[in-house]
């Protein structure tokens, strides 16, 4: 009996030696079973934005004005030119109501205003008796009577994009500021704390709008003014950590081998002070999606007609009024909701 849990233990022994802290963390986190349905959830949508030309249904910027403002799960029909490669921006959607006759190379049909129309059949996309198709827009189209499905999904790529670059930016800001201000303390943590407390003074969507104003309207310049006025909840952790940590034994000692500064701030405290800044990214990055729709919301982030969630509720609130296409912002707001 001894002998056997004397293995056991030498096993339990081994299997600690064998891992990391990494695999501890993981183990933790499985645990947690609201954090892995949010770790599950930022993949996918991540997965959706990095595939978008795979999986959506059309360009997110293709225009069939007959079909503006459809229901969900509308159907209509149209034939296709084949690709323009000198005008990319050539609409190849032509809405048909029916095919009339071919005849002599060229193709007659019935356009949405009743009239006939021909064009030569050497333009279009399909085979003799299979001109015309039927396409689906699974949730419906927006004023343009460009496809919401698609647009739904090539705006993940904007607000993922917006949140993660404007939220390193605020990180690389907040961790160098915070880390002087810990560190040096003095005049240098004096100065830091005044541009917190600056910044503090505004409320954040306020001071990002005027920050977007300044610098123009576009998708880099949301990046910065949104990046700008993230960083000071991780400044005040970092400092607050390297607070704490300054004094600690193992910095001590790396004084007195002779460290130089920069390599005791950025070697040894600051990896220290990872675990709550992820916690505070996490936590930015969704905020930052949202500014991010807020810009585009007002006309001041990502310009028509790239697709963006804060511009599709733009385009589509006023529908909710008169009770109509609640969609073309239902939609939208459920996914930055998500």
């Amino acid at each position: 009996m001894q002998a056997e849990t004397s293995v056991i233990a030498d096993e339990v022994i081994q299997d600690e030696k064998s891992h990391n802290l990494y695999y501890y963390s993981w183990k933790r986190l499985k645990r947690n079973k609201l954090a892995m349905v949010g770790l599950w959830t930022l993949i996918i949508l991540s997965l959706i934005a990095i595939c978008a030309p795979l999986i959506a249904p059309f360009d997110p910027n293709q225009q069939i004005l007959e079909y503006s403002a459809k229901p969900i799960g509308f159907e209509g029909n149209v034939i296709v030119k084949k690709e323009n490669t000198d005008n990319e921006n050539e609409n190849n959607f032509i809405p048909v109501k029916s095919i009339v006759k071919e005849e002599n190379g060229k193709l007659f049909y019935i356009d949405f205003n009743d009239s006939e129309e021909s064009i030569d059949v050497s333009e279009l996309e399909g085979t003799d008796g299979n001109w015309m198709k039927q396409i689906k827009y699974y949730l419906g189209t927006d004023r343009f009577g460009r496809d919401v499905l698609s647009r739904l999904i090539y705006g993940s790529r904007v607000s993922l994009a917006v949140g993660l670059i404007s939220e390193s930016i605020a990180i690389f800001i907040g961790l160098v500021l915070g880390s002087l201000a810990g560190y040096f303390r003095g005049k240098t943590d004096v100065v830091v704390m005044w541009m917190v407390n600056v910044v503090f003074a505004f409320p954040a969507i306020l001071l990002i709008i005027a920050l977007s104003v300044v610098l123009g309207k576009g998708l880099w310049q949301a990046f910065v003014a949104i990046g700008l006025t993230g960083w000071v909840d991780i400044a005040r952790i970092v400092r607050g950590q390297f607070f704490s940590l300054r004094e600690s034994e193992f910095v001590e000692a790396t004084k007195a081998i002779g460290f130089k500064t920069t390599r005791v701030i950025v070697r040894h405290i600051l990896p220290n002070c990872i675990g709550p800044v992820i916690v505070t990214g996490t936590v930015g990055l969704a905020s930052a999606i949202i500014f991010e729709a807020s810009l585009s919301f007002l006309g001041l982030g990502v310009q028509p007609p790239t697709a963006s969630w804060g511009q599709m509720i733009f385009d589509g609130y006023k529908y909710i009024v008169v009770g109509t296409n609640w969609g073309l912002a239902i939609f939208p707001s459920i996914a930055i909701m998500i």
